[in-house]
């Protein structure tokens, strides 16, 4: 019995059938997306109507319940109504508002409080149309301890109230030098407590005139508090009553005719009027008001800003720091019609002094390049707690930092867009050179590996990023290399790309997560072989991967690229671009493998925190431990009694260092 077949009319209606049912099933989609689309603006509408006329702050997030914008408003009723009943088109604003797809607001009782808490939520949330400054670096410090014969340091951190402060400095060069002087012209300490308390004679800061020697009876006088009291009264930019009395005490010494004291007197007046003149100040520049500004200027050009904020203490100008802050572009471009038209220039440097401030000590007068918003002022002064004056056409002295601060933005913009440059044709160059297609070149994204280790003691694998035409230090990783034979790097490799890339191809695959466009490992065809395996066990593109293979002789410029995938070797030329950017990269692996590789070996060999955290077991004592069993595992092997027998370790102390390392 033979089995009927279509006809030729059957066979060509039923394609389009098919058709027809992915049409409709289509349409029905399209319809659900905008029936949906219509409920959220719905139902935005509703929430904008029920809106308060007072003082407050609104987020904006699209579907994926990412933040877009964060503002503040006098009045959030009329502003956030006005995103939503004009048609802003093709405009940046009108791509934003097309994303929105929920929003909260909240509250405030003063226009002061909502810029405070706007700008608290722009440096919390990276909204992507915000104008964000990221600083988490703190300011250094000079610290004066509270000690009985006091110590400068240079300090990072929490302020403690037992010791006198003096900053914040914007670098930690401009400390070093205010210790540099300090130890010039009134000879003030800088060693650890520790050494201090256990010298028998002064060290060669003493000998070179840099110190005192308060650590020995002889130096143990008077003067040295006399000096301490002068130092800090200098930092404060008490600097006509410090000249004052150190003249005083010249005389006197003259007068009493001992001349060495004298002359020891006037070489500190002379260091001190030199050190006055460097700093281009006035006398009466540095009194009042004068002693603790910030002066900030703003450069915008190319779609990038810079904010530069010069640091004036004690009437001294310490030094500048520049700040390069994201999403200028779209930022400045979110304008509504009914707002004040602002320049690029004062919406950078407004949206700095908001968030720089939060975190960071604000003084009595802020000199600005551009004029900025009266009501800044005063939230400022919230803050801070006291009156703050933010002065925009200065004279005098003022005008003098103002003209410098301005002249060192546009310093810092025109290096770092000449710096980009490079970056960008750096990365063009290496993309060219490998034949590689990344959907963005600013996303092109690199991950090299390197293994470093002492003879097979403590491994240490790296993983370094380059990302954004520039290295991602944020997203550096160390691997602990565990249960390979020592000095065996291929295995060492091998088990750090199997911890890294297990998990990524897993999201990759479900959509999760994004593989890097190219992986680098720092070795020939054996690295690249591993490499290989482990790709190849994962499911993942051998295309991705290289290694940079050393030239004859090792020679830095004849490197070749090794590849997994078949392709022949290519050797880019010493003077390529795309080797120089390679060679950053390598460079940087190697460099970060090795620090973290020295850390553990030091922990290994010195007990690290364990032997360190025992409580009663002190440099001395650990080294002697160290010293009698050979190192950590000496000392972790050794009974009771055996510890015991170590000078100074009684028998309490001993059972508490082996319950430590047990």
């Amino acid at each position: 019995m033979s089995t009927p077949t279509p006809s030729n009319t059957e066979s060509a209606e039923r394609p389009q059938d098919e058709r027809a049912t992915v049409e409709a099933a289509e349409k029905k989609r399209n319809a659900e997306m905008e029936a949906a689309a219509r409920e959220a603006r719905d139902r935005l509408q509703a929430e904008v109507n029920a809106l308060p006329a007072l003082p407050g702050v609104y987020r904006y997030f699209d579907a994926r319940d990412e933040v877009l914008y964060v503002g503040k408003a006098k009045d959030l009723k009329r502003r956030v109504s006005s995103y939503f009943q004009k048609n802003h088109g093709g405009t940046r604003i009108g791509m934003m508002v097309a994303r929105i797809s929920r929003m909260e607001t909240t509250v405030v009782r003063t226009e002061a409080e909502a810029l405070l808490l706007e700008n608290n939520l722009i440096k919390t949330l990276n909204p992507r149309f915000n104008i964000l400054f990221r600083d988490d670096k703190s300011y250094p410090y000079l610290k004066i301890t509270s000690h009985a014969w006091p110590r400068m340091a240079y300090y990072r951190g929490s302020v403690d109230k037992r010791h006198h402060y003096f900053g914040p400095f914007p670098s930690a060069w401009a400390v070093k030098e205010s210790i540099q002087l300090m130890q010039k012209v009134f000879k003030l300490r800088t060693c650890e407590d520790s050494v201090f308390n256990n010298r028998s004679r002064p060290c060669l800061l003493h000998q070179i005139k840099r110190c005192s020697g308060p650590c020995v009876p002889a130096g143990q006088t008077g003067d040295y508090a006399r000096n301490v009291q002068s130092a800090e009264r200098f930092l404060r930019g008490e600097t006509d009553e410090v000249m004052a009395m150190l003249q005083e005490q010249m005389m006197a010494h003259a007068e009493a005719q001992h001349y060495e004291l004298a002359a020891e007197v006037r070489n500190q007046i002379q260091a001190l009027s030199k050190v006055l003149q460097q700093q281009v100040i006035e006398e009466s520049s540095a009194t009042g008001r004068d002693r603790d500004v910030d002066v900030l200027a703003v450069k915008v050009q190319g779609g990038k800003a810079c904010v530069n904020l010069a640091m004036v203490r004690g009437g001294r100008h310490l030094g500048d720091r520049a700040f390069f802050p994201k999403h200028v572009d779209d930022a400045t471009a979110i304008r509504l019609e009914d707002e004040e038209v602002l320049s690029p220039e004062r919406q950078v440097l407004e949206a700095f002094m908001a968030q720089h401030y939060l975190a960071s000590p604000v003084p009595g007068l802020i000199v600005v390049s551009d004029p900025v918003d009266a009501g800044l002022a005063e939230a400022l002064g919230v803050q801070a707690g006291s009156r703050v004056t933010v002065q925009a056409q200065p004279r005098g002295q003022r005008r003098i930092w103002q003209e410098m601060c301005i002249k060192g933005a546009g310093l810092a913009l025109a290096r770092l867009l000449a710096e980009e440059g490079s970056q960008q044709a750096r990365t063009r160059a290496l993309v060219d050179a490998l034949d590689l297609s990344p959907p963005e070149i600013d996303k092109f994204r690199v991950e090299c590996f390197d293994i470093s280790h002492t003879a097979g003691e403590a491994t240490m694998a790296s993983c370094v990023v380059f990302e954004n035409h520039q290295m991602q230090s944020s997203e550096y990783r160390r691997y602990n290399i565990e249960g390979v034979t020592g000095g065996d790097d291929y295995a060492a490799m091998r088990q750090v790309l199997t911890r890294r890339y297990s998990k990524m191809a897993e999201a990759a695959q479900l959509g999760t997560g994004r593989l890097p466009d190219l992986v680098l490992v720092d070795g020939g065809r054996g690295q690249v072989s591993m490499a290989r395996e482990v790709f190849e066990e994962l499911g993942l593109d051998l295309g991705l991967i290289a290694g940079v293979e050393k030239g004859e002789g090792r020679k830095v410029g004849l490197e070749e690229l090794v590849f997994a995938d078949g392709r022949e070797k290519v050797y880019l030329g010493r003077d390529s671009a795309a080797l120089m950017l390679i060679a950053q990269i390598r460079d940087e692996a190697h460099r970060f493998a090795i620090t973290g590789m020295r850390a553990k070996r030091a922990a290994t060999r010195t007990g690290g925190s364990r032997l360190e955290e025992v409580p009663g077991v002190g440099p001395k004592k650990r080294a002697q431990l160290l010293q009698r069993f050979g190192g950590v595992r000496g000392v972790a092997g050794a009974s009771v009694d055996e510890l015991c027998s170590v000078k100074g370790i009684s028998r309490e102390l001993a059972e508490e260092i082996y319950r430590a390392l047990h």
